[in-house]
């Protein structure tokens, strides 16, 4: 196929070839995350250059030491030759191990750079892949509910970058650890009581920043609302779908002001915890600063007294401030992002645990099943986390062959009937039989092969008009016969005006993403979204209120071309208007979750109900 189904193919086959690796169980795994998982997640990913950047960091963290013992001789030796005379040889060994020392410092950075590139697109693979599977997972519930999805996008934030970013800075504090406890040594053996000191100083910055980490992760928490706020307001702001309504009805400044005020809200929460951590671990840093001022004083008289050699003296200065600097900002730094880190792995394991739809990303299908019946019995369902009853006993039977119309007032159940059907939420009581056997006992495979549904906010891809066609049998993209099959459904749906103008037929892509992309109109968009049901095989089509943009004329004439091309399916019409209802063999009006009228068109205006007042109240638009 073309160039989505081929990117869609490749991640396919890496994901299968992944899921041979044992790569799918980082996510389910273990029951937690800690922070030993920001090493053992990159482990998982990309073994070779974790092992690579952990050597690297123990080697980092132990060179310092050395390089201070080396130039302490260094310097000692090269007072010894203008002093006294020594054989200028003697000079050389510590002189191209310091040359050595500093040339692989210039080296390291550059390798360790490529090596965490290619580690975080390894992340990004793998880990990504990993995040993206368990979202597409989750039960419906989850994506309906706002706290979970505001911790789905916190998560799903660029995933490989937090997991990275927590593998480089937990390096980072062994590191810094093994320097600091390097030189410390050599303080203890000079003056011991300045090192004992040094450490009692660290003790309540490290908790510090600890606190401040944690603080500015549940900042970020409370922040996400907000950002995911004025992300859409952004959105509607500058994006091309709405140019035309933010031109024509100059809203520009009035939601450039929401934007504002919710961009501002998220920033001021922010600042504030920042800051008033900046401030507290800052002022610990400049007592460690002054303390490191007194070490140096005191180093002073030791090299007077001749216990201490002057190139140790320049030596244990520069390392002494240099403990300073990475206490007070490197290491502090560090700890703060890792305390934020450890938040984001709570996330991580709260995401972990959010229930699943059993098979949800399970390739329908591929036998031709047979449609038979489907049955409500005293079905009543409340979306979760509500208690708001949506469907209170309901009961109906429909069977193979004929067209139904659910007909009534917006908030009814109409598209809560579709969504149990289709499996996306199965917390109802009472029981739903499909073809006399409980839908329960199906598998998301086997239920995605019985319905082919055109939804109310059908899904507009830019892709070629071919594939937009062709993705509604996914199983037959491959086959020879799908160009026709395709061909046939566009003619079906009264499009071939449109394939026609096309520039390149039905190869042309839709939407101004690629070049030559083409914008259609929005009731050609609709068109496309049926062509794909028509494409599916399944044995049951159903349209939730896919027309409700359309005029009521408009809506009622392309409901009767889909009838017309359906003739061999049993369908079902979803809608609040009645330009669909003629068309059915039966009519269920429902009301307070109930369905309250049942029969033909001309059953129900003779028995002169809600549905007869309905459609009364709606005569002129269809004539």
């Amino acid at each position: 196929m073309k160039f989505i189904l081929n990117i869609l193919k490749l991640k396919l086959i890496k994901l299968n070839k992944w899921r041979g690796e044992g790569g799918i169980n980082i996510l389910h795994a273990q029951k937690g995350f800690s922070i030993a998982d920001t090493i053992k997640i990159p482990f998982q990913c990309t073994p070779i250059m974790t092992i690579i950047l952990v050597l690297q960091t123990l080697l980092s963290g132990i060179i310092p030491t050395v390089q201070i013992i080396v130039t302490a001789r260094f310097i000692d030796t090269a007072i010894s030759i203008v002093k006294y005379k020594t054989d200028i040889n003697q000079i050389y060994p510590s002189l191209f191990t310091v040359v050595a020392l500093i040339a692989y410092q210039w080296i390291s950075w550059q390798f360790t750079y490529l090596t965490h590139v290619k580690m975080e697109n390894g992340i990004r693979e793998k880990f990504r892949s990993a995040i993206t599977e368990k979202k597409a997972k989750l039960a419906f519930k989850h994506i309906e509910n706002h706290h979970t999805w505001d911790l789905i996008s916190r998560v799903s934030n660029n995933p490989e970058n937090q997991i990275k970013s927590g593998f480089t800075d937990t390096l980072s504090i062994i590191s810094l650890v093994l320097r600091v406890v390097g030189i410390l040594g050599l303080l203890v053996a000079q003056v011991w009581w300045a090192a004992l000191l040094i450490m009692v100083i660290s003790v309540p910055l490290f908790a510090l920043a600890v606190k401040s980490g944690k603080a500015n992760y549940q900042a970020n928490r409370e922040v996400s609302k907000y950002k995911r706020k004025y992300g859409y307001l952004s959105e509607v702001l500058t994006g091309r779908d709405t140019v035309d309504e933010r031109s024509l009805f100059g809203y520009g400044d009035l939601i450039g002001d929401k934007w504002h005020q919710q961009y501002e809200t998220a920033r001021k929460i922010e600042f504030r915890t920042e800051l008033k951590w900046f401030i507290k671990m800052k002022s610990g840093s400049v007592v460690s600063a002054l303390i490191s001022i007194l070490i140096i004083l005191i180093l002073i008289g030791s090299v007077l007294s001749g216990a201490l050699t002057v190139g140790m003296f320049i030596s244990l200065v520069s390392a002494v401030f240099g403990i300073v600097e990475m206490m007070s900002w490197n290491l502090t730094t560090n700890v703060d992002r890792l305390a934020k880190h450890r938040e984001y792995l709570k996330d991580l394991t709260e995401y972990a645990t959010l229930d699943e739809t059993i098979d949800a990303i399970a390739p329908k299908a591929n036998s031709s099943n047979v449609f038979k019946s489907l049955e409500f019995k005293d079905v009543r369902f409340k979306y979760p986390g509500t208690d708001k009853v949506i469907l209170d006993g309901m009961s109906f039977r429909i069977t193979k062959g004929k067209n139904y119309a659910f007909v009534g007032a917006n908030g009814t159940g109409k598209t809560t009937i579709t969504k149990l059907i289709t499996g996306l939420y199965n917390n109802y009581e009472g029981e739903i039989y499909l073809n006399d056997r409980s839908i329960s006992d199906y598998s998301q495979s086997e239920l995605k092969s019985f319905f082919a549904v055109v939804y109310q906010d059908f899904a507009k891809y830019y892709i070629s008009m071919k594939d937009n066609v062709s993705i509604g049998d996914i199983n037959s993209m491959n086959d020879k016969d799908i160009d026709h099959r395709v061909y046939y459904a566009i003619d079906q749906l009264g499009l071939n005006n449109l394939e026609n103008k096309m520039p390149k037929g039905i190869d042309t892509p839709l939407g101004k993403i690629k070049d030559g992309g083409q914008d259609i109109s929005g009731g050609e968009w609709q068109r496309i979204a049926m062509a794909r049901a028509v494409l599916n095989p399944a044995p049951l089509r159903v349209l939730d209120e896919p027309t409700a943009a359309l005029d009521p004329l408009s809506e009622s004439k392309l409901y009767e071309e889909f009838e017309q091309i359906s003739k061999d399916k049993t369908t079902i019409f979803i809608s609040h208007r009645l330009g669909s209802t003629t068309l059915a063999d039966e009519i269920f009006v429902l009301g307070d979750g109930q369905i309250i009228e049942h029969g033909s068109h001309d059953e129900l205006m003779s028995l002169g109900g809600l549905y007869a007042e309905m459609y009364e109240s709606q005569r002129s638009w269809y004539q």
